[in-house]
This record gives C-alpha cells, structure tokens and sequence, in this order.
C-alpha cells in the first residue's frame, strides 16, 4: 500500500529528522521540492485530501499510520496491590505473622487459640495494601479521564475537498492540509506550503526559548508538539502518531522506564534534584505543558541530528499554600511527638533505675492451708557479686523455697530497656496523623470530580485548593465577564455616526466594497460565520470573535465574504502582518496591476493615529487633519467606548512602488480610514452578582484588558468591578502602569509597584508583560499580613507567562490557545467567570474539609499520646493494646477521612474571608477545639483507667489476667472510640458554629460512614474476642459507653461558648508554607521515616507477642505447680490489665509434689 504514494514512511521519518536549512536541502536535493512531496503524497496544496474518498484514507492510515499514540494500559488493581505489597516494612510484618501463627499452631499449649494474633496481623496487612491500592487505582483512574477529555476535545483546522473543516487532532493524516495559527500546538509534523510572519517556540524540544522563524527559504520543517507563536501558515503533514517527533519520544520514554523498571518516584541525584527521564509531558498535545519560556525544561536536540538529550525540568511552582502548611505542621507534629517519646523512655528508664538498684527491706504475707498466714522475714547478706541472698521462713508451709533477690545487672535488664525504647517509639508514631495523605487525596479526587459538572476542568490537583485561599484574581474582559458573543452595533461611515446597520442607499457602492474587500480579506482564514440551520437562531460564529462580528457585518451589508475569499486566496497575499498585542493592529498585503494595496484594522485610535486622510460625505478621500482627528476620537471613538463598546478602525493604503516590508512603522502610515466600528460583547447577566459574592468573600477582582480605558471603564462599572465613585488611580493604562513600576533604567521597583497595586482594579490597553508584572509583582508583595494568593485567567499565547506564574491559572476552554491551556492549573470550558467563583468555593471547602479532619485527627493523636505516656509511665506500658490501637489509627482514620473530606460546599464559605498564604491552618477556634475535646477525653480515660474497678463495680479478677481481655480493658477501649465517633460530628464544623447537626444528612459518606463505623465497633466488642483484645459487654456497659460518647457532643457546646481570645495569639500550626528551598531532601526523608517507623513498631510488637504468648503459658503452668500459696485479696498489691511486669526473683522449687515437678523441671529458669 505504501508503494502507491511514492514515498515510505522511512524516507519520510528519516527526512523529518533534518532540521533548518539541511531540511530545506534534504527536500529539494532529494525530493526536487516541497511541491513534489505534495505531489508524493497524492495530496493537493489547495483543496487538501477528498473526504468522500474513504478508500483513500484508509490506505493512508495503513501505510503511514494514525494520529494517535497508544498509552501505556493501565496497571490491574491487583498489580497496584501487588507494587503495594512490596513496601519492606510491610513484608515484615507478613513475616512476623507467619512466624507468630507457625509458633501458635505448633509450640504453644493451646493451639485454638495460639494463631488469632498472627491472623489479625495478616489481616491488618491486607487491609493497608487495599486501601492504598484503592487510593493508587482511583487517582491513575482520575487522571485517565482527565487526560483522555483533554485528547479528545482537542481539534485542528484542516482542508478538505477545498474548505476549511475543524477535525479532531486524533483523525489527521499524512497528506492532510492543516491550517495552523496563533496559539495552536502542532498535533503532528510536517513541511511549511505558504503563510504568514510564522514563529514557532520549539522550547520543548529544543530547550531554546527564543521563536524559530519558519518559512520555504530557511526552514521549512515544523514538528510535533511546538506552538505557533505568530503568523499562520499551511502545511502538510508528513507524520503522525507514533512516527512523528513526539511519537518517538514517548516511545523512548516508555522502552527507558521498562528497561530502568521505574516507578512514579525518581530518586535525588547527589544535588537533590530527581532526572524524569526525557520528557515531563509526553503526549503530543501536552509537550507544551512544559510551558514556553522555561530552558530547562523538556528535551534538547543536539546540532540538529534528532539526537536527544535530557534535560531536568524544573518544577511548575513552590508548593502550594495548602501544602507548603501541611509540611509545616507536620514537621512541628514530629516536633511534639519526639519530646513526647524522649520523656517517656527517659521517665521509664529512670523508674526501672531506681526499682532495681535502690531496694530497701520488704515485708510480705502469704497464705498457708486454710487461713494461716505467715510472717516472712528478709535476711539481707551482702556478696561480692553485688547481689544478696535471702532466705524465706514460711512458718507451716508445704515444702521449702528459696528466693534470691539480685541487686546488680543482669542480662535480662537488656530486654526490659528495649521495651522502653518500642514503648517510646510507640509514643512518636501515636503521634503522626497517618490518616491525613488520605484525607488530602479523597478530599482533592472528591472535589475535582465535582468541579467538572461546574465547569472547572482541573489539570494540576492542587489548584484545587489553592484557588480556596485566593485574594486576588485578574480577570480578561472579553469571554470571561462578556459573553463573548460579538456584533458591530454602531458604525462611522462617510462623516456619519449609524446607531444600526446602515442600509445600502446610506453608502456609495465604492466604500462598501472596500470596506467588504478589507474586512473578508485582512482577517483569518480560519474565522468564519456560519449561518443556522433552524430559523431565528443566530449564525454560528467560528474562530475569532471580533473578526466574526466583522464578517457578519459584511453580510449585513449584502456582501458574501466567502466569494471575495475565493477571489483573493492566502496563496495569493504578498505580505502579512499578523496581529499581536505590540502591533495592536493587523495588515494584509494584496499585489494590484499598479502596485500593492494594504488593508489594515486595529484599535481604532492605534489605526486611525496612522490615517492621514479619511473617506468623506461623498465617498471620497479627504485629508485628516489634526482637529478633524481630535474631533474622531472625542465625539466617536469616546462615544462608543463610553458605551461599552470595542472601537475597530478599518483603513488601507494603495502604493506603486514596492516598500521596505521590514520597516512597519514605514509601511503602515499615510492611510487612509474608511470606516470606525463599534463591537459590542455584553456582560454576561450573571457575573454583576458574581463578582458581589466575591467582594464579600474578601477576593478583590482587577478586569485586566486589551480594549481603551474608555471602555475598560464601562464594562468594569457595569460589571460590579469599579463604582460609579471609584477612578483615578483605580484605572490605569498599560503604558502608564509601566512607568509606575519601574525604574528610569527599566527595572521593576517592588516598592513603587506597591504604591500602586492595592488601588488598582482595571489595567486597560494592557500588554502580556504589563499582565505577568502585575501577577508576580502582588504574588510577592508583602503589604498584607497574610500575603496574597492571585488568581489569572488568560486566552492567548502570550498569556502564558501570567497563567504560569500565577498562583491559579485559569485558560478559556472556548476561547483560548492550545498554549494557553497547557500553561494553566484550571480550564474554564464555558468561559464563564461564575465558574471561578464556583472553583474558588470548591477549593475552600477543600481546605475547610482537611481543617476539620486535622481537628479531628490531633484530637485522636493528642489523647492517645497523652494515654500512652501517662499509661507507660506509670505502669511500663501503654493502655491501649496493639491490634484496637490499630483500629483506631488505621480504621477510623481511613473513615473519618472519607466522611469528612466529602463534604458538599455551601454558600457560607463566601461569607468569610480568604485564609491567604501565611494565616496558620490550625487557627485558634480549632485549637480551641483541639484542647477542649482533648481534657474531656482524658478526663473520661484517666478514671475509667484508674477508677474503672470501682464505678462499673468490676471483679478484680476481670482485668487482673493481664494476658486476656478483660472488661476493665474493653470498656476503656469502647469509651475512646465512642468518643472519637461523637466528636467527629462535632468536627463537621471548624469555625465556631454551635449547629453540627446542620446538613449532615446532604452527605451520604458522612452518615454511611457513622453508621458503619458504629455497627463495626458492636461487632468487634462483642464478637472480637482474643483478636482485638476485648469482651462481650452487658447494656448497662454499653449505655455507660455511648453516653460518654454522646457528651462529646454537649461538652461541644461549652467548648463554642469558650472565646478563641482564651488560646494566646502565639500558639500557631501551620503558619506558614515552606518555600521550595526549605522543603530540602533530608527533611523529606525523615517525614518518610516517620510513616514507616509505624509499621516497624508492629514488627516488633509481633515479634514480642509471640514471646510473651509462649512465656505466658508456663507461667501459667507454674502458678498451677504452686497453687498452695495463694495471695490475700485483702492486701494484694495492684495489679492491673495493662502492666507487664516482670519478676524481680528467680525462683527455684524444691520438695514440691511429684505430680508438678517434670512441668517446671524444662523451664527453671522462668521468669514468674
């Protein structure tokens, strides 16, 4: 099939290879021209392929190939849970539990029993590589989408059969005819035919920023996934897909991470920064998401061979402000947490020191037969070994023993000092809110789902959020507070101002044809009207609006723009000067019989600044003088602009002798006005009300535009922005604005620019750098207390910049370029600025709803801290046990995430004020919050823990058994729970609000959530058993549990009443956001570390559960051995459920019965 078009797909790739002049050699030594590749290709430079001709197209796609490049196939979910499963720590905890059910079905006594522990550890194994495939598969899954509707939204003008169509890039072929303009990204690489002033930004494969000047003289080779930054041009495409430029990088890409076996995370090189390969955005139409102007981003060509070369990308920006908080507090959570395990292994060591080399004389009683008791005295004896014997005299005992009381070290020291140093460590990952990654993702995935039914098409995840903490958004005009939606509704023709079409007999049929010939000609091919197929609906506008509205005004005028274009084709134009916001104007040049005619539009006094003579009453040219010109721009220009309208100056110039094209200023003077249009583009009805719901969520808005002062001032008052009281320094010119800003030398001055900004709310006749000043200049500024967070919405190609460095972009998904879009965080695909508004209520409820999980979670982190150490301190280890801490810390906090993190927004988040970049994300009501919930807990605990015997009038023998569970234990672990499960309702709210109840039922998650969480915790108290260490309660427990639970919520209440002024201003978490530069490696390992060290300390829990298991079992025998001595109930010493204390004697038996003896005779050694 290939050998019908004359030309293979190699010849083709290995010509796409050359670039510049050697290209330009390649194709004509080789080929003879780039007409005969055309020709080649069985293509036509005119009219383009034949669409009807499906056979044609066909072949083209099986010799050449389609415009697509497969991506790699999504990893299965038991792939994910398999790379899940391969963390280390989490391959030794499997290990400990297989060692843990081995020694429980084979060594211990009671096998039925023996392998629950290890079980429960499997299963805890399991559930967090679920729950972290889960989380892996549902954002892979998300971003899909997301780049998938990028894809396939993505169109391309193309010519076909002759006209111009919008095809989908996917569907380009080789041999097509693509029309390329302003702002588009090449979807596929080809040879420049014929167009106009073309610059292209290669920067993401070149790494150069400066445009490349293409044209048939000096480089006519266009590639993949470059921007057209001016001009336009035709070409023909000579490769897709797979074989074009893009295509081939993603293909090394994909063989290098197979062959390197890569991952997601790359590690730091020795300077701290990680090597992505060779792209950081592969796909064709995201090469540019690189975004133009950054030189070390994307891949590099060496001396035009195709040989690559990588290149580290520097990140997009810092971190965001949600972001750059979260590492803040969680660094100063890591803070508290190791002073926390420091003093408790320091308290613990100091209170076994001191109990085992400082002993006094003891006295003890015991019982003998029936009711004797017997005094034992201890005979103390000092021996060089450092320990002393003892000899006990037990009056009537049955047999004789002897115990011996050691002062000095001994071996077994070295494993009750370990337990002190797990118990600390224990403490330390207590305290990471382990739950909160998840939070920050459901909370995000949640968000930008539902964004997408507003309008928000989320490219960077944390734009999200960010948008939540936005002061400040600069917003375009046209599109975005208009509708978009252009039409000429008033018109200077002939000396005379015409509120409405003017009729043919009002103009001479010279002026409307020149008019007609100026405006169908000197605007872009790719802008046409196209008229409705259903009558009264209005004609569809394609392409540029403003040149739209023009067409549609030739046809008002009973002129066809289509027939004088067929006339006058691209082919046929001598010169172009492409419109862009230095020109301000646009010029086409036509070859006459006599000379060259130029036709010219623009802003109306830009052009008509050029005009020295303007078409009278009477149809003829008259001399423009400097009154008459005045005269124009106050009774005209003003006029129009003062209602609201885009001013459009149409003009031309006819010469005989060939000018110096490269002198604009030169060529475009001296002519000729023919007529001044005025555009109308109305306000959109919704955004007055929009921009009144942002002023009071505390955002200042600044309409930043291309069109006069005049009518940037209209527009702004009639949209809200400007008051009828407001001007002055609250509009300003871009010119004006300049020179404010900067120096006599032209440098920016921070200062003076902070004179200006607070005031400023409209920047008219602006340029893309007067935007880009303004974005960064108040990004940086540090005039307000908690720092600005700027949002920018931009639709051009030289918008970029701003949208880049703004903290948000936001492109126009109608309007906007292909660039544009790619360097945006956000992609409006209506448009419409109501859905900033919404975007910027979604970002705060993001941020709300991870504030009210951190309330939450420190709540549960600070009490279990505090249990912990009080606990450990006080009895050598922790009241919570190991496998119910795991439900606390695993379960509840993957629940708590998920109902907490999808809650739906409310208008009431635009009743406040925006946070800003530096106000602390733990804020004094929710430390309030904190530390009220934090006493009543402990409260709660701390009796229960101490007093628990007495208030539920349990046995002592119910929680004596340290090694079972007891109910004194479960009681204590269902309180905390129950609390936890109560005050996350009250969590629901972060702000002071008294009413938690409010919308709770508007959030299934949440309710479902409660709902399961509670009917989770009866089953696991009442049926957990040995595995969760707890016992079936009777109601009058349970009631005592629940209540205390539900107090939470009235204890919430005192809490509101309590003023935040009571929290002293200095107590602050998450003030601030780490810059780039703080966010250094070793930091991030060490937060890394503590994620991991949770799994650790399982490790070794599980390793010493198993120990202790055995160990108990012939304790348990030996108590049976010597069960004629029995203790007093009466004067015991306490002994409660959660200590494990080990025994200070080593005891050897003599003369006891021969029936016990062979039981201990393995094991004298044991410690009892």
């Amino acid at each position: 099939m290939a050998e019908k078009y004359k030309i293979t797909l190699s010849e083709l790739s290995e010509l796409m290879e050359n670039r510049a002049l050697d290209g330009k050699n390649k194709i004509e030594e080789k080929y003879g021209g780039i007409s005969k590749i055309v020709e080649l290709l069985q293509s036509d430079a005119t009219s383009g392929l034949d669409a009807k001709n499906t056979g044609d197209l066909e072949a083209r796609v099986e010799a050449f190939g389609r415009n697509f490049i497969p991506p790699k196939p999504p990893k299965s979910f038991f792939m994910l849970m398999w790379e899940a499963a391969q963390d280390v720590t989490l391959i030794i905890l499997v290990v400990a539990a297989v060692i843990s059910i081995v020694l429980g079905l084979t060594v211990e006594d009671d096998p039925d029993t023996g392998w629950i522990e290890g079980a429960a550890i499997l299963i805890s194994v399991v559930l967090v590589i679920v729950v972290t495939a889960g989380n892996d598969w549902s954002k892979e899954r998300q971003f899909r989408s997301l780049q998938n509707k990028l894809d396939d939204d993505a169109t391309i003008s193309v010519i076909r059969n002759g006209d111009s169509v919008k095809i989908f890039t996917k569907e380009i072929l080789v041999g097509d005819i693509l029309q390329l303009g302003y702002g588009d990204i090449l979807p596929a690489d080809g040879i420049y035919l014929t167009g106009n002033d073309l610059s292209i930004d290669e920067s993401t494969l070149t790494g150069e920023t400066d445009h490349i000047k293409k044209s048939v003289e000096k480089d006519p080779m266009l590639l993949s996934g470059t921007s057209v930054m001016e001009g336009s041009c035709k070409m023909i495409v000579t490769a897709v897909g797979p074989n074009s430029q893009a295509g081939i990088i993603v293909q090394l890409i994909e063989g290098r991470e197979e062959e390197e076996d890569s991952d997601d995370e790359s590690e730091p090189d020795e300077d701290g920064q990680c090597d992505y390969g060779l792209l950081s955005e592969v796909p064709a139409q995201q090469l540019s998401d690189q975004k133009p102007g950054d030189e070390e981003e994307g891949r590099q060509m060496v001396n035009g061979t195709g040989k690559h070369k990588p290149v580290k990308p520097s990140n997009k920006k810092e971190k965001s402000v949600l972001q750059g908080k979260l590492t803040r507090l969680a660094i100063q959570i890591g803070y508290f947490g190791t002073v926390a395990a420091i003093l408790t292994i320091l308290v613990l060591n100091i209170k076994f020191c001191v109990s085992k080399f400082m002993f006094g004389e003891h006295q003890c009683k015991l019982t003998v037969g029936e009711g004797e008791t017997a005094k034992v005295e201890w005979k103390h004896s000092v021996h060089e070994e450092g320990h002393c014997n003892t000899t006990l005299l037990a009056e009537g005992a049955v047999g004789s023993v002897e115990w011996t009381l050691y002062k000095g070290w001994q071996e077994e020291y070295i494993k009750e000092l370990l337990e002190f140093f797990i118990i600390g460590v224990t403490v330390l990952v207590v305290a990471v809110p382990e739950g909160l990654p998840l939070a920050v993702t459901i909370s995000l995935a949640y968000s930008v789902r539902k964004m997408m039914k507003d309008n928000n098409l989320v490219r960077h995840l944390d734009a999200c959020e960010t948008m939540g903490n936005a002061t400040a958004i600069c917003s375009d005009k046209t599109g975005t507070l208009t509708t978009n939606r252009m039409s000429v509704v008033q018109s200077f023709f002939m000396g005379k101002l015409v509120k409405h079409v003017p009729s043919r007999d009002m103009l001479t049929p010279a002026v409307v044809d020149l008019f007609s010939n100026s405006v169908s000609v000197n605007s872009s091919y790719s802008s046409n009207v196209i008229k409705s197929e259903e009558p009264g609906q209005l004609p569809k506008h394609l392409g540029n609006k403003t040149e739209c509205a023009l067409l549609q005004f030739v046809g008002e005028l009973g002129e066809d723009y289509e027939a004088i274009r067929k006339q006058n084709t691209e082919e046929s134009f001598y010169k172009v000067y492409t419109f862009n916001s230095k020109r301000k104007c646009m010029a086409t040049v036509l070859k006459t019989e006599t000379g060259f005619r130029i036709f010219v539009k623009g802003a109306a006094e830009v052009v008509l600044g050029r005009c020295d003579h303007i078409i009278g009453e009477d149809g003829a040219a008259v001399g423009l003088t400097a009154k008459t010109y005045d005269r124009l721009v106050e009774e005209i220009i003003e006029s129009m602009a003062n209602d609201a309208l885009r001013t459009i100056c149409i003009a031309y110039k006819d010469v005989t002798e060939e000018p110096d094209w490269d002198d604009e200023d030169g060529t475009l003077k001296n002519l000729t006005c023919i007529s001044i249009v005025g555009i109308e583009d109305p306000v959109r009805p919704e955004v007055p009300d929009a921009i009144i719901s942002c002023q009071k969520a505390g955002v200042t808005i600044r309409m930043v535009t291309g069109d006069n002062l005049i009518t940037a001032r209209s527009i702004a008052r009639k949209c809200g922005i400007l008051t009828a009281e407001q001007d002055g320094g609250n509009i300003l010119e871009g010119k004006t604005f300049s020179k404010l800003v900067h120096d006599d030398n032209g440098t920016f001055n921070q200062d003076k620019f902070d004179l200006v900004w607070p005031s400023l709310r409209v920047l008219a006749r602006s340029s893309p750098s007067d935007k880009y000043v303004l974005v960064t200049g108040i990004i940086n500024s540090k005039l307000s207390k908690n720092r600005e967070v700027v949002a920018v919405t931009g639709d051009g190609t030289n918008d970029a910049p701003a949208l880049k460095a703004a903290d948000v972009g936001f492109a126009m998904g109608i309007a906007g370029t292909d660039v544009a879009k790619n360097a945006s965080d956000i992609i409006l695909t209506d448009d419409n600025f109501t859905s900033i508004v919404k975007a910027c209520m979604w970002g705060r409820n993001v941020y709300d709803s991870i504030s009210k999980f951190l309330q939450f979670q420190l709540t549960v982190n600070v009490v279990a801290v505090m249990l912990c150490f009080i606990g450990s301190c006080a009895h050598g280890a922790s009241p919570l046990r190991a496998v119910p801490m795991l439900w606390v810390n695993l379960i509840m906090d993957t629940f708590a995430s998920l109902a907490l993190a999808t809650e739906p927004p409310t208008a009431d988040l635009l009743n406040r004020k925006p946070y800003g970049r530096t106000k602390p994300l733990i804020s004094r009501t929710m430390l309030k919050n904190i530390i009220g919930h934090s006493i009543y807990q402990m409260i709660v605990m701390l009796v229960i823990l101490f007093y628990g015997d007495t208030l539920f009038k349990l046995d002592k023998a119910s929680y004596e058994d340290k090694d079972k569970p007891t109910v004194h234990g479960t009681i204590l672990f269902n309180a905390f729970v129950w609390m936890q499960i109560f005050n996350e309702v009250n969590s629901r709210k972060c702000h002071g609000e008294r009413n938690v109840i409010k919308g709770i039922f508007n959030n299934y998650i949440f309710v479902g959530v409660i709902l399961g969480t509670s009917v989770a915790q009866v089953i696991l108290i009442q049926f957990g058993g040995y595995a969760f260490s707890t016992t079936g309660l009777n109601w009058y427990q349970w009631l005592i549990c629940v209540a205390i639970g539900a107090g939470e919520l009235i204890w919430g209440q005192v809490v509101a009443t309590v003023p935040k002024t009571v929290i002293p201003s200095g107590m602050r978490l998450g003030t601030q956001p780490f810059t780039q530069e703080e966010a250094t490696q070793a930091r991030m390992l060490w937060m890394r570390s503590l994620k991991r060290v949770q799994h650790q300390i399982r490790v070794a829990n599980a390793f010493k559960r198993a120990g202790h298991e055995r160990h108990r079992r012939l304790s348990l025998l030996a108590e049976a051995s010597s069960n004629s001595f029995k203790s007093s109930p009466s004067d015991a010493s306490p002994a409660h459920w959660w200590t494990k204390k080990s025994s200070e004697s080593d005891i050897k038996l003599k003369g006891m019965k021969p029936a016990s003896q062979p039981l201990l005779e393995e094991e004298d050694d044991t410690n009892v």
